[in-house]
């Protein structure tokens, strides 16, 4: 499982492999997964305008930021504050993936690596729900959504070379530099899954 990378993280930082049950536990949190979304779509941010972002009370929110600076996914950057009093977040590295077969000797990681994973499903299905039952709000966005299913024939090997060569595609466009050129932008969600499966 693959979590887009943040354009606004440090470049020297890497997509990271997670082999923690406590980092896979926070990522299967559904407010800590939507404060990490948070960050990748808003950047560093103070936690009152994450609390306002996410839903949350500023108490709430704190919590949980906490609960994920203890599992290894956000910092915080004291050289963006406006002043002492002020926290500000951002994610540790740009990105994060797992595999359920690198600690498949941890029952508690592959519990939390399952976990994160249906949520995240969820989330992605909740959110393609909310968008085909309110595209008519946004018809500059109609034409241009998109949605692709492709049946194909690879190997395991094959499998992991379209996936990156796929994630490739999606980096450079969440790490380009956004042009000057006046146009309104919105944060867009785009995912995709490769699996074995059958018709």
């Amino acid at each position: 499982m693959d979590q887009e990378p943040d354009p606004t993280a440090p470049a020297a930082r890497e997509v990271r492999t997670v082999t923690e049950a406590k980092a896979l536990a926070a990522l299967a949190h559904p407010y800590r997964a939507r404060i990490v979304d948070a960050l990748k779509v808003d950047g560093p941010s103070t936690t009152s305008a994450i609390a306002r972002r996410t839903g949350q009370a500023v108490g709430s929110a704190s919590h949980h930021l906490r609960a994920l600076l203890d599992a290894g996914l956000v910092d915080d950057a004291p050289e963006l504050a406006k002043n002492r009093r002020e926290r500000v977040w951002r994610l540790v590295s740009p990105g994060v993936r797992w595999s359920r077969r690198e600690f498949a000797d941890d029952p508690a990681a592959v519990a939390a690596a399952h976990a994160a994973e249906a949520l995240h499903l969820q989330r992605q299905f909740e959110r393609t729900r909310t968008w085909l039952g309110d595209s008519e709000s946004a018809p500059e966005w109609d034409d241009t959504a998109f949605a692709t299913q492709r049946w194909l024939h690879l190997s395991p090997a094959e499998l992991a070379e379209l996936g990156a060569e796929v994630e490739q595609v999606l980096a450079r466009w969440s790490r380009r530099e956004l042009p000057d050129d006046g146009a309104e932008r919105e944060s867009v969600l785009v995912f995709a899954r490769g699996f074995p499966a059958q018709p």
